[in-house]
Protein backbone atom coordinates (compact mmCIF):
# COMPACT_ATOMS: atom_id res chain seq x y z
CA UNK A 1 0.00 0.00 0.00
CA UNK A 2 1.40 3.40 -1.00
CA UNK A 3 0.62 6.08 1.59
CA UNK A 4 0.11 9.06 -0.66
CA UNK A 5 0.51 12.01 1.70
CA UNK A 6 -0.34 15.30 0.05
CA UNK A 7 1.80 18.04 1.61
CA UNK A 8 0.14 21.41 2.03
CA UNK A 9 1.33 24.67 3.52
CA UNK A 10 -1.85 24.87 5.58
CA UNK A 11 -0.52 22.01 7.72
CA UNK A 12 2.65 23.82 8.75
CA UNK A 13 3.65 27.08 10.40
CA UNK A 14 6.38 29.36 9.08
CA UNK A 15 9.65 28.51 10.81
CA UNK A 16 12.81 30.58 11.21
CA UNK A 17 15.59 28.45 9.76
CA UNK A 18 18.27 30.39 11.64
CA UNK A 19 17.58 28.15 14.66
CA UNK A 20 19.96 25.73 12.92
CA UNK A 21 23.65 26.53 12.85
CA UNK A 22 27.00 24.91 12.10
CA UNK A 23 26.85 21.59 10.30
CA UNK A 24 23.13 21.28 11.09
CA UNK A 25 22.46 24.34 8.92
CA UNK A 26 23.85 22.53 5.88
CA UNK A 27 20.58 20.61 5.72
CA UNK A 28 19.04 23.90 4.53
CA UNK A 29 21.67 24.07 1.78
CA UNK A 30 20.71 20.63 0.51
CA UNK A 31 17.01 21.43 0.92
CA UNK A 32 17.45 24.58 -1.17
CA UNK A 33 19.01 22.62 -4.02
CA UNK A 34 16.57 19.72 -3.85
CA UNK A 35 13.42 21.82 -3.58
CA UNK A 36 14.48 24.20 -6.33
CA UNK A 37 14.94 21.23 -8.64
CA UNK A 38 11.61 19.72 -7.56
CA UNK A 39 9.84 22.96 -8.48
CA UNK A 40 11.13 22.84 -12.06
CA UNK A 41 9.05 21.17 -14.77
CA UNK A 42 12.29 19.59 -16.02
CA UNK A 43 13.76 19.11 -12.55
CA UNK A 44 16.12 16.30 -11.62
CA UNK A 45 13.80 15.05 -8.87
CA UNK A 46 10.15 14.89 -7.87
CA UNK A 47 9.99 15.74 -4.17
CA UNK A 48 6.74 17.39 -2.99
CA UNK A 49 7.73 17.32 0.68
CA UNK A 50 11.01 19.09 -0.04
CA UNK A 51 9.03 21.88 -1.69
CA UNK A 52 6.72 22.11 1.30
CA UNK A 53 9.61 22.30 3.78
CA UNK A 54 11.44 24.85 1.66
CA UNK A 55 8.39 27.11 1.48
CA UNK A 56 7.65 26.72 5.19
CA UNK A 57 11.13 27.57 6.48
CA UNK A 58 12.06 31.24 6.29
CA UNK A 59 15.78 31.53 5.59
CA UNK A 60 18.35 33.39 3.54
CA UNK A 61 18.81 30.43 1.21
CA UNK A 62 20.75 32.42 -1.38
CA UNK A 63 23.68 32.71 1.00
CA UNK A 64 24.45 29.17 -0.17
CA UNK A 65 24.91 30.54 -3.69
CA UNK A 66 22.90 29.70 -6.77
CA UNK A 67 21.01 26.40 -6.50
CA UNK A 68 22.18 23.47 -8.60
CA UNK A 69 21.29 19.85 -9.36
CA UNK A 70 23.95 18.19 -7.17
CA UNK A 71 21.88 17.26 -4.13
CA UNK A 72 18.83 16.22 -6.16
CA UNK A 73 20.95 13.84 -8.23
CA UNK A 74 22.61 12.51 -5.09
CA UNK A 75 19.20 11.88 -3.51
CA UNK A 76 18.11 9.94 -6.58
CA UNK A 77 21.20 7.73 -6.39
CA UNK A 78 20.43 6.94 -2.75
CA UNK A 79 16.77 6.28 -3.55
CA UNK A 80 17.66 3.82 -6.29
CA UNK A 81 20.03 1.78 -4.12
CA UNK A 82 17.70 1.83 -1.13
CA UNK A 83 14.73 0.76 -3.26
CA UNK A 84 16.75 -2.10 -4.72
CA UNK A 85 17.54 -3.37 -1.22
CA UNK A 86 13.95 -2.97 -0.05
CA UNK A 87 12.66 -4.87 -3.05
CA UNK A 88 14.66 -7.87 -1.83
CA UNK A 89 14.13 -7.13 1.90
CA UNK A 90 10.74 -5.38 2.20
CA UNK A 91 10.68 -5.51 6.02
CA UNK A 92 14.22 -4.19 6.45
CA UNK A 93 15.36 -1.47 8.81
CA UNK A 94 16.54 1.67 7.02
CA UNK A 95 18.81 3.78 9.21
CA UNK A 96 19.14 7.40 8.05
CA UNK A 97 22.18 8.81 9.84
CA UNK A 98 22.19 12.62 10.21
CA UNK A 99 19.00 12.68 8.17
CA UNK A 100 18.56 16.43 8.33
CA UNK A 101 15.56 17.57 6.30
CA UNK A 102 15.79 14.73 3.81
CA UNK A 103 12.43 13.40 2.65
CA UNK A 104 13.60 10.06 1.30
CA UNK A 105 10.95 7.97 3.04
CA UNK A 106 8.10 9.66 1.16
CA UNK A 107 9.87 9.39 -2.18
CA UNK A 108 10.41 5.66 -1.55
CA UNK A 109 6.74 5.43 -0.58
CA UNK A 110 5.79 6.73 -4.01
CA UNK A 111 8.06 4.05 -5.51
CA UNK A 112 5.99 1.41 -3.71
CA UNK A 113 8.83 -0.12 -1.65
CA UNK A 114 8.35 1.42 1.80
CA UNK A 115 5.17 -0.09 3.18
CA UNK A 116 6.71 -2.72 5.48
CA UNK A 117 10.02 -1.15 6.50
CA UNK A 118 11.04 0.45 9.78
CA UNK A 119 12.71 3.83 9.30
CA UNK A 120 15.23 5.00 11.92
CA UNK A 121 15.64 8.76 11.64
CA UNK A 122 18.73 10.00 13.48
CA UNK A 123 19.96 13.57 13.91
CA UNK A 124 20.72 16.17 16.57
CA UNK A 125 17.81 17.46 18.71
CA UNK A 126 17.23 20.82 16.92
CA UNK A 127 16.92 19.06 13.55
CA UNK A 128 14.68 16.33 14.92
CA UNK A 129 12.42 18.95 16.49
CA UNK A 130 12.00 20.58 13.06
CA UNK A 131 11.21 17.23 11.46
CA UNK A 132 8.57 16.51 14.10
CA UNK A 133 6.99 19.90 13.57
CA UNK A 134 6.97 19.95 9.78
CA UNK A 135 6.70 16.35 8.57
CA UNK A 136 3.78 13.95 9.05
CA UNK A 137 3.73 11.48 11.93
CA UNK A 138 4.19 7.93 10.70
CA UNK A 139 4.15 4.66 12.59
CA UNK A 140 7.04 3.36 10.50
CA UNK A 141 9.43 6.00 11.86
CA UNK A 142 11.60 5.60 14.96
CA UNK A 143 12.97 9.08 15.69
CA UNK A 144 16.25 9.24 17.63
CA UNK A 145 17.51 12.68 18.60
CA UNK A 146 21.25 12.07 18.91
CA UNK A 147 24.53 12.24 17.07
CA UNK A 148 25.30 9.51 14.56
CA UNK A 149 28.54 9.03 16.50
CA UNK A 150 26.59 8.16 19.65
CA UNK A 151 26.48 4.50 18.76
CA UNK A 152 23.70 3.72 21.22
CA UNK A 153 21.36 4.06 18.22
CA UNK A 154 22.56 0.62 17.17
CA UNK A 155 20.85 -0.93 20.18
CA UNK A 156 17.48 0.35 18.92
CA UNK A 157 17.70 -1.11 15.42
CA UNK A 158 15.80 -4.32 14.75
CA UNK A 159 18.06 -6.06 12.24
CA UNK A 160 16.01 -9.26 11.87
CA UNK A 161 14.91 -8.50 8.31
CA UNK A 162 18.03 -6.72 7.09
CA UNK A 163 19.59 -3.29 7.54
CA UNK A 164 20.35 -0.55 5.03
CA UNK A 165 22.29 2.40 6.50
CA UNK A 166 22.49 5.74 4.72
CA UNK A 167 24.93 8.50 5.56
CA UNK A 168 23.93 11.08 2.98
CA UNK A 169 25.91 14.29 3.31
CA UNK A 170 27.46 13.26 6.65
CA UNK A 171 30.89 11.67 6.54
CA UNK A 172 32.76 14.60 4.98
CA UNK A 173 32.13 16.60 8.17
CA UNK A 174 33.72 13.95 10.41
CA UNK A 175 37.33 13.31 11.29
CA UNK A 176 38.78 10.39 9.28
CA UNK A 177 39.31 8.24 12.37
CA UNK A 178 35.65 8.67 13.34
CA UNK A 179 34.56 7.62 9.85
CA UNK A 180 36.65 4.45 10.01
CA UNK A 181 35.36 3.64 13.49
CA UNK A 182 31.72 4.19 12.45
CA UNK A 183 31.96 1.95 9.41
CA UNK A 184 33.84 -0.72 11.36
CA UNK A 185 31.20 -0.79 14.08
CA UNK A 186 28.32 -0.87 11.57
CA UNK A 187 29.92 -3.85 9.82
CA UNK A 188 30.36 -5.66 13.13
CA UNK A 189 26.84 -4.97 14.42
CA UNK A 190 24.87 -5.53 11.21
CA UNK A 191 26.31 -8.53 9.33
CA UNK A 192 24.70 -8.98 5.93
CA UNK A 193 23.56 -5.35 5.85
CA UNK A 194 24.60 -2.51 3.59
CA UNK A 195 25.83 1.04 4.10
CA UNK A 196 25.81 3.86 1.57
CA UNK A 197 27.56 7.22 1.81
CA UNK A 198 28.85 10.02 -0.39
CA UNK A 199 32.29 11.58 -0.31
CA UNK A 200 34.03 14.68 -1.59
CA UNK A 201 37.41 14.63 -3.38
CA UNK A 202 40.59 15.61 -1.58
CA UNK A 203 40.99 18.94 -3.37
CA UNK A 204 37.58 20.06 -2.14
CA UNK A 205 38.31 18.93 1.41
CA UNK A 206 41.49 21.04 1.37
CA UNK A 207 39.52 24.04 0.12
CA UNK A 208 37.07 23.78 3.01
CA UNK A 209 39.90 23.55 5.54
CA UNK A 210 41.12 26.92 4.29
CA UNK A 211 37.63 28.44 4.30
CA UNK A 212 35.37 27.75 1.31
CA UNK A 213 32.95 30.62 0.63
CA UNK A 214 29.73 29.83 -1.18
CA UNK A 215 28.83 33.52 -1.13
CA UNK A 216 29.96 36.75 0.49
CA UNK A 217 28.06 35.74 3.63
CA UNK A 218 28.54 31.99 3.98
CA UNK A 219 31.61 29.86 4.61
CA UNK A 220 31.07 26.10 4.64
CA UNK A 221 31.86 24.08 7.76
CA UNK A 222 35.15 22.21 7.67
CA UNK A 223 35.07 18.94 5.75
CA UNK A 224 38.13 16.97 6.91
CA UNK A 225 37.16 13.61 5.39
CA UNK A 226 37.66 12.93 1.69
CA UNK A 227 37.63 9.79 -0.40
CA UNK A 228 38.12 9.13 -4.09
CA UNK A 229 36.01 6.54 -5.87
CA UNK A 230 38.90 4.08 -5.89
CA UNK A 231 39.67 4.68 -2.21
CA UNK A 232 36.04 3.82 -1.53
CA UNK A 233 36.46 0.51 -3.34
CA UNK A 234 39.55 -0.23 -1.23
CA UNK A 235 37.47 -0.19 1.96
CA UNK A 236 36.60 -3.83 1.26
CA UNK A 237 40.27 -4.63 1.90
CA UNK A 238 40.85 -2.13 4.69
CA UNK A 239 37.92 -2.49 7.08
CA UNK A 240 37.07 -5.80 8.78
CA UNK A 241 33.58 -7.04 8.00
CA UNK A 242 33.25 -5.16 4.70
CA UNK A 243 32.80 -7.90 2.12
CA UNK A 244 32.41 -5.72 -0.98
CA UNK A 245 32.41 -2.08 -2.03
CA UNK A 246 30.81 -0.52 -5.08
CA UNK A 247 31.19 2.88 -6.72
CA UNK A 248 27.68 4.16 -7.44
CA UNK A 249 27.43 6.55 -10.39
CA UNK A 250 25.56 9.80 -9.97
CA UNK A 251 22.59 10.07 -12.33
CA UNK A 252 23.17 12.46 -15.19
CA UNK A 253 21.31 15.74 -15.09
CA UNK A 254 20.89 18.70 -17.41
CA UNK A 255 23.61 20.66 -19.14
CA UNK A 256 26.91 20.62 -17.28
CA UNK A 257 25.65 17.92 -14.91
CA UNK A 258 24.91 15.76 -17.94
CA UNK A 259 28.41 16.26 -19.34
CA UNK A 260 30.32 15.85 -16.07
CA UNK A 261 28.86 12.42 -15.38
CA UNK A 262 29.11 11.05 -18.93
CA UNK A 263 30.28 7.46 -18.21
CA UNK A 264 33.30 7.41 -20.58
CA UNK A 265 34.76 10.39 -18.70
CA UNK A 266 35.32 8.11 -15.74
CA UNK A 267 38.04 6.32 -17.68
CA UNK A 268 40.14 9.49 -17.40
CA UNK A 269 42.15 9.11 -14.16
CA UNK A 270 42.28 12.85 -13.46
CA UNK A 271 38.50 13.14 -13.69
CA UNK A 272 37.89 10.02 -11.60
CA UNK A 273 40.21 11.21 -8.83
CA UNK A 274 38.66 14.64 -8.62
CA UNK A 275 34.92 14.01 -8.84
CA UNK A 276 32.56 13.39 -5.91
CA UNK A 277 31.83 9.74 -5.22
CA UNK A 278 29.12 7.55 -3.72
CA UNK A 279 30.11 4.25 -2.13
CA UNK A 280 27.89 1.28 -1.32
CA UNK A 281 29.31 -1.24 1.16
CA UNK A 282 28.12 -4.80 1.65
CA UNK A 283 28.80 -6.27 5.09
CA UNK A 284 29.89 -9.88 5.46
CA UNK A 285 27.24 -12.27 6.78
Amino acid sequence: MIRDYVPTLESVTAIDGSILDGVSATTLWTLHNRATEAKRSDGAIRDPWAVTLFDAIEYDYLKFGRPNQSHALRARAFDTATAEYLTAHPKAAVVALAEGLQTSLWRLDRMGVADELTWYSIDLPPVMALREQLLPADDRIVALAQSALDLSWMDRVDAEHGVFITAEGLLMYLDPEHVTALITECAARFPGGRMMFDSIPHWLSRRTMKGLKLSDRYVTPLMPFALTADEGLELADRIPGVAAAHDIPLPRGRGLFNALFWPPLDRVPLHRRNRPSITLLEFAS
